[in-house]
């Protein structure tokens, strides 16, 4: 104890105990504090020889995974990868400790030794060696391989942190933020990064992110103003110019000098870059809200950032051009804005109609200018003929103040003037409207609509000298798209427009001559394209002209003075010529034959019912016997009329009899998917006749053989056991569904009704239904053993009306089949 000014003695005083004392005379509180250190340095030595001392380290990284190998017989250690780096760091243990890996832990090391002060310095190089010398040294994150492990929340915000030292950096150095502000601006950013990595993150958070950093660029900029102007200017003025040219020339050379102190760097644009980069986030989770788009657009348009990040989408273009010209009143802009983007999105029908609309609104704005200036010729016309006929009711009131007064041939020639000019105008005009037509038909050469809407955008102005072009859409629309049944149909509806008259002679002279031409129109198409779709749109055209009640109709016949009731033949031949054609399909038929029956409850049309009878009857024994709609329909109408005969609502045995007929011959030709309602119709009329369902039975067994497992068919095997069960109760129901059961792979939607059928029975108390239930469950599963759901539904049902046992052997059941711990996604106990 030679380093202590105090008397001290270490004496032996209980041998036995074997114990150690130290004894202190006029001890003051500083040679009791080196006293207790002595102890524990003695104490410390005295665990280290008996039970040693042991240190535990681990490695924690975000993305670089850190190597090391321990070397030298456990007395170094090899760290490598540390932040990507390609150095090594080797670390010596000292004297004594011995460095091992934690078998248990990952990436754990364990430090043992009998000196605590050599164990916990020898930890203390290992964290020495990792230490991160220079702050400002870029870190480039490395993202682990496919597989190899997922990347967590945390890691994901790491990296988005770290990708802005930078930009924090550079706000430091150029004195725009202190580093206590930047540590709270990385706190809040952190918040907000969190918050958008959750598992729903909320279309607040986004926006509030967004608020924040707007906020943030707004501060930045505004101290960057402040201290380019606290900047002393520097540069050399010549102080003898006074001239005004001179003085902007120095204010410009200022600004220019204080500009080139302050370039622009990293921060200046890392905000804005920031908050694109959420609002693009924000729309791919938020896709449908509009409003959360409009705010991304009005940013981007405020900082000029949209059509260059997006050009290929044309409603940027149509956007900004609007702008130019409605608010910036610019048109120069928004012409070079448009023809910019149709060359970006030339194939765009939109943008070529906007571009006409442009154009179009332009010569409206121009001739209304004209008009106000007095310039316009009709204008100037009206005005000087009623100051002429004025000026000749009141010549009394006038004296000639020149001899020579103004002659007829001055006037004349300012007016023949005037009208040159308002011709180049409108001639200027023309030409523009037909260099875009020629450019959109260029563009888009097989586009019927955008011709069509270049049409319909003429004649809805008052254009001069537009009829020419209006004849050349004509000419191409009846070039280019003379075999397409769309353009015929859209030419003949056009000749039903604009019905000019006073009286209603007149009116229905014009609706009639309008009518014949559309006809005129409809028969050279089908002459030059007999097509199903043609007479179809044919058809439709005239139930439109008939009736007032279907989709298509056209009002203009429905006013109530034109009756259209004696042009039924003429729809009626429509049909008869499809057919004559070999053209009449599915759907023609059904309207065909649909029409007779609304023929028939006319009053002055009792005959159309037998009619469309015959008809039905004839096309389905015809080239469309296998047309399910049509066999519908039939089946409708024979049942209607057999009602309408007998006048009650059952049926007698000779027509249930020859219904039956026609049902037989009707489903074996038909797939069961395009026949579900021609079956529910036969199972619901025989539904209480045993031997006609059981025939049914037979011939739904038949068709659900050849279908071989299709789910489509399983809809009737159902409807079948739905009716027995309530007819006969649930043991010819069980019967009848294990017939449909032994048919070849039957269906996993039929299985799901039998199962439903059999566990309804058993959660009120059935034994046997459970039982059934089992045996349903376990065929299913051996011809679909991978329908998660069937094992689950499983599982729920032995947990309902089981025990835990058949409970638990389900589960690993499920576990083995499907190989998956989460098989059933819900917690096992």
């Amino acid at each position: 104890m030679s380093g202590y000014r105090v008397v001290a003695q270490w004496t032996q005083r209980n041998a036995v105990a074997d114990e150690d004392i130290v004894d202190a005379w006029f001890g003051t509180r500083r040679t009791m504090a080196a006293i207790r250190t002595a102890i524990s340095h003695v104490q410390n030595l005295i665990t280290g020889v008996t039970k040693g001392y042991r240190y535990k380290m681990r490695f924690v990284y975000a993305h670089f995974p850190i190597n090391a190998s321990i070397t030298n017989s456990n007395t170094a250690i090899e760290i490598r990868n540390f932040l990507g780096e390609k150095k090594v760091r080797k670390v010596d243990m000292l004297e004594g400790v011995t460095i091992l890996r934690s078998e248990k832990v990952k990436d754990e090391l364990v430090l043992d030794g009998n000196d605590i002060e050599l164990v916990s310095r020898s930890a203390a190089l290992i964290n020495q060696a990792l230490t991160r010398k220079n702050p400002k040294t870029p870190v480039y994150p490395s993202f682990p391989a496919a597989g190899s492990r997922d990347i967590t929340m945390a890691d994901a915000v790491q990296y988005r942190l770290e990708r802005m030292s930078d930009e924090l950096d550079d706000l430091e150095r150029r004195g725009l933020f202190t580093r206590a502000e930047l540590a709270e601006v990385v706190r809040r950013r952190r918040d907000f990064e969190f918050r958008l990595r959750r598992r729903s993150p909320l279309r607040s958070d986004f926006l509030d992110y967004i608020a924040y950093e707007l906020r943030l660029d707004a501060l930045r900029d505004l101290r960057k103003r402040a201290i380019i102007r606290a900047t002393p200017d520097t540069t050399d003025h010549d102080a003898d110019a006074t001239d005004n040219d001179s003085s902007k020339k120095k204010k410009k050379k200022r600004n220019k000098g204080k500009a080139k102190k302050w370039k622009k760097s990293v921060s200046d644009i890392a905000g804005v870059l920031r908050v694109l980069d959420i609002y693009r986030m924000a729309t791919v989770r938020y896709k449908g809200d509009l409003d959360l788009w409009f705010r991304y657009l009005e940013f981007c348009r405020d900082k000029r950032h949209a059509i260059r990040y997006h050009p290929k989408v044309p409603g940027l273009w149509i956007y900004a051009a609007a702008w130019e010209f409605d608010q910036n009143l610019n048109v120069a802009a928004a012409r070079a804005l448009m023809q910019t983007g149709l060359r970006s999105c030339p194939e765009s029908e939109d943008m070529w109609i906007e571009y006409l609309r442009m154009e179009l609104t332009y010569l409206n704005k121009l001739k209304a200018r004209k008009v106000v200036l007095g310039e316009d010729v009709k204008t100037l016309q009206k005005k000087n003929n009623d100051a002429s006929t004025w000026k000749e009711e009141n010549k009394e009131l006038f004296m000639s103040l020149n001899e020579q007064d103004e002659g007829p041939e001055e006037s004349g020639s300012q007016g023949v003037a005037l009208e040159g000019k308002e011709d180049l105008f409108w001639q200027q005009g023309l030409l523009i409207i037909q260099t875009i037509y020629h450019g959109a038909t260029k563009a888009l050469p097989s586009s019927l609509t955008l011709r069509k809407k270049f049409l319909e955008i003429l004649n809805s102005v008052d254009l001069a000298h537009s009829d020419e072009l209006k004849v050349e859409v004509m000419d191409d629309l009846k070039k280019e798209f003379s075999d397409s049944e769309d353009y015929w149909d859209w030419l003949a509806r056009l000749q039903l427009s604009d019905s000019t008259s006073s009286s209603n002679l007149n009116r229905m002279e014009a609706l009639s001559n309008k009518l014949n031409k559309s006809i005129q129109v409809y028969d050279e198409a089908v002459r030059r394209l007999p097509t199903s779709r043609m007479y179809s749109l044919y058809a439709k055209f005239w139930m439109g002209v008939l009736f007032a009640d279907t989709e298509d109709s056209i009002s203009l016949f429905h006013g109530g003075e034109f009756d259209a009731s004696g042009f039924t033949s003429c729809i009626l031949k429509v049909y008869q010529n499809a057919e004559s054609s070999g053209c009449l399909t599915e759907d023609l038929a059904c309207q065909y034959v649909s029409l007779y029956l609304r023929l028939g409850g006319l009053e002055e049309a009792p005959g159309r019912l037998e009619e469309a009878r015959n008809l039905a009857k004839k096309l389905c024994n015809g080239p469309l016997s296998h047309a399910a709609d049509l066999w519908n329909l039939r089946a409708s109408i024979e049942m209607k009329s057999l009602a309408t005969s007998t006048g009650i609502s059952s049926f007698s045995k000779e027509n249930l009899s020859s219904l039956f007929d026609l049902f037989n011959v009707a489903l074996p030709k038909l797939p069961i998917p395009e026949a579900e309602e021609l079956w529910h119709t036969a199972m619901k009329l025989f539904s209480h006749e045993k031997v006609y369902f059981e025939k049914l039975v037979k011939c739904a067994m038949l068709s659900l053989s050849s279908a071989g497992g299709n789910d489509c068919g399983a809809s009737v095997s159902s409807a079948i056991v739905g009716w027995i069960l309530q007819r006969d109760g649930i043991k010819q129901a069980r019967k009848i569904y294990k017939r449909f059961l032994a048919l070849p792979r039957p269906s996993f939607k039929f299985f799901q009704y039998c199962i439903e059928l059999e566990t309804n029975l058993a959660s009120i108390g059935n034994q046997d239904s459970l039982v059934n239930a089992r045996k349903l469950y376990d065929a299913a599963l051996d011809l679909y053993p991978q329908e998660r759901e069937l094992w689950r539904n499983y599982y729920n049902m032995e947990l309902k009306v089981g025990t835990s046992e058949t409970a638990n052997a389900i589960y690993w059941r499920a576990r083995k089949v499907l190989g998956d711990s989460s098989a059933l996604d819900i917690p096992h106990s």
